[in-house]
Order: C-alpha cells, then sequence, then structure tokens
C-alpha cells in the first residue's frame, strides 16, 4: 500500500454520496468509521463533490459521481473509493490507478434483479405492453379487433447474448428454461459455462446480428463497446428482431436505434438505459408502439440495493484492515 497505508488508530471519514440503503453504512459506523453523509436526493455537482472530498480519507460513490481527471488531480489525497455500482465508467480508473487509489465495486448483488427487468423488457416489447396499457388511460379500449396491435410469441425463438457475463447468463439461462430458445452470445471470452449448461454457441458480432430474435445487452461500457450497436449494426439485424438494453445507454448509438425503429429495420426495443439519462419526456421513443422504456430500474429491489451497500462497506472495512478488498477493479495498486 506505500505511502497510502493507513490503520484505524483513529477514526476514519468516509464520504457517503447519495443516500445508500443503512445496512452497509451501519457497518462502517459499527467500524468506527465516521460519515460525512451527502443528504440531499439530488447528485453532488463535481464541485460540491471536491469540496467536501477534501475532508475525507475515503468515498463510498455510485455512477452520478464523474471521478475523472479533474477530480483526482484535486482529491489525490484520498486512500480508498468503493462505488456503489457494479459499472465504473465514471471513474477514471487509469487516473485512480496513477494516484495509488483503490476502486471497489459490487459485483454479482444486483444480477438477479438485472436479469429480470431483461426478461420482463423483452415479455412487455414482444406484446407491445407500455402502449397498449398507455392507450386505457387515454380512453382508448374500444372494441375487440382481430389484427390490431399483434404481439409476437417468444418460445423456440433464438436469444443472443451481448457480454455473457453474470448478468448474460442469468437471463439466458431464464430464456432457455421458460422459452426454450436457442442461446447465441458474442463476448469478450468464451462462457464454457453457458455452452454445456445451455448449448450456448459462441458466434461472431456479425453473426449475433443476423440470427438474433432478441439480442440483450449486457456488457460493460469501454472504448470497444460505445456505440457498437449503430445504423450498420440495426441495418444487419432481423428486421422481426427486438433489441434490449439493461446495460449502459451509450452501448447504442440512440438516434439510429429511433431511425431503426421508425424504419421498420427492427421490430421493436427494451431499454432500462438511455443515452443521455434521463431521457427527455418528449423522446419520441416514449410514445412508440413498439418500444419499452424504464427509468435505469435494473438494480431496484430491496435485496439488491441492500447487497450492494454491504459489498461496498466491505470494501473499505477490508482495505483498512488488511490492506487487500474483496472486489477492486485495480488490485495491482494494493500490491
Amino acid at each position: 500500500m506505500g505511502e497510502k497505508e493507513m490503520t484505524m488508530e483513529k477514526s476514519k471519514k468516509i464520504l457517503v454520496t447519495r443516500n445508500f440503503p443503512e445496512n452497509g453504512l451501519n457497518l462502517l459506523e459499527e467500524q468506527g468509521f465516521e460519515l460525512l453523509q451527502w443528504d440531499q436526493e439530488r447528485p453532488m455537482t463535481q464541485s460540491e463533490l471536491i469540496h467536501r472530498a477534501k475532508e475525507c480519507h475515503g468515498m463510498l460513490c455510485t455512477l452520478t459521481d464523474l471521478i475523472d481527471d479533474h477530480f483526482l488531480n484535486q482529491c489525490r489525497h484520498l486512500e480508498v473509493i468503493s462505488q456503489y455500482a457494479v459499472g465504473y465508467d465514471n471513474i477514471d480508473i487509469h487516473g485512480a490507478t496513477h494516484a495509488g487509489i483503490p476502486i471497489g465495486f459490487t459485483p454479482d448483488a444486483m444480477s438477479e434483479a438485472t436479469a429480470d427487468i431483461a426478461f420482463g423488457l423483452m415479455i412487455a416489447t414482444s406484446r407491445k405492453m407500455f402502449y397498449l396499457h398507455k392507450s386505457i388511460l387515454k380512453g382508448e379500449w374500444g372494441f375487440f379487433r382481430p389484427k390490431g396491435h399483434l404481439g409476437m410469441e417468444l418460445k423456440n425463438r433464438t436469444l443472443g447474448i451481448f457480454g455473457l457475463g453474470r448478468i448474460g447468463m442469468k437471463m439466458a439461462q431464464r430464456c432457455k428454461g421458460a422459452y426454450g430458445m436457442d442461446i447465441l452470445y458474442c463476448s469478450r471470452t468464451r462462457s464454457w459455462e453457458a455452452e454445456k449448461e445451455l448449448s450456448a454457441r459462441f458466434v461472431s458480432f456479425d453473426e449475433l446480428l443476423k440470427n438474433s430474435d432478441i439480442l440483450s445487452v449486457h456488457s460493460v461500457l469501454n472504448d470497444d463497446t460505445r456505440g457498437v450497436f449503430d445504423k450498420q449494426a440495426f441495418e444487419k439485424m432481423k428486421k422481426s428482431a427486438i433489441f434490449i438494453n439493461t446495460a449502459r445507454g451509450p452501448v447504442h448509438n440512440e438516434p439510429d436505434l429511433l431511425h431503426a425503429l421508425e424504419t421498420g429495420e427492427i421490430r421493436g426495443a427494451g431499454l432500462d438505459v438511455t443515452d443521455p439519462e434521463p431521457m427527455d419526456k418528449n423522446n419520441p421513443m416514449l410514445t412508440m408502439e413498439n418500444v419499452s422504456v424504464l427509468p435505469h430500474i435494473g438494480s431496484g429491489t430491496q435485496e439488491a440495493r441492500n447487497e450492494m451497500s454491504m459489498l461496498a462497506a466491505r470494501n473499505i472495512i477490508a482495505f483498512y484492515q488488511t490492506g487487500k478488498m474483496p472486489h477492486c477493479v485495480n488490485p495491482e495498486v494494493l500490491g
């Protein structure tokens, strides 16, 4: 740990940037940490974040907190940052590593919850549920129309997974079990578990686009995945395909997705993430028959959020007690 090696001989002050579940915060206080809690519902501006971080030894933050080069130059004194999320694209990991600051995260805590959202969006989009619910609110539930607003059945379709990690695996298991779907996947590494358990097939990105009836995104956001679902990608998909994204909004190019939906290049889309966030209330996708949009609630269960709070807290506690961290993005700084 070098110059940043610290002990718990005196209380460490931790900046808590949002109103996180109490179980993790209580655990930190029980272990002798002093918490500087941001008590407003809105996120801090970066200047507010820097001002408060300068008073603290460590930080428990989340995706709305921008930890970029400017922040790190102002707050190089920080000994640890623990992220309340499985993703960390809000953090300059290279810069943090250069500054010797370990970055914690909370993998797998939200896998079940997010897979449920992906699965639910798939069903809702295939049957136009969001649109038809809104038609009731507008007083448009009229007489029976044998060919009106028809959806598509999901049994024996082909599911394509882009990014077969923990969440992608759980989505694949749900689709295989419920609908007997064939599973294709495109990922950085092969999943022998998925191939053995689900008879999943490892394919190229182009093959994934061309052969998927449902294409569900579960990748990280990085330079390789940013905007990868663009006009050219949507043109290669089946016209009957449904696009699902519960990972990160910038993985798809939103104007290109809108164009694909408006022109019938794909059948529909189910989104828990958008670009930008929050989505503008006048975005035309919100009124389209073939689109379902949720406000980034993938981890929004009591169980998932509580587990995330505990994991984030344990990362900080372990760092100060042992010099290690159970879930660290850049463990090389701990050596």
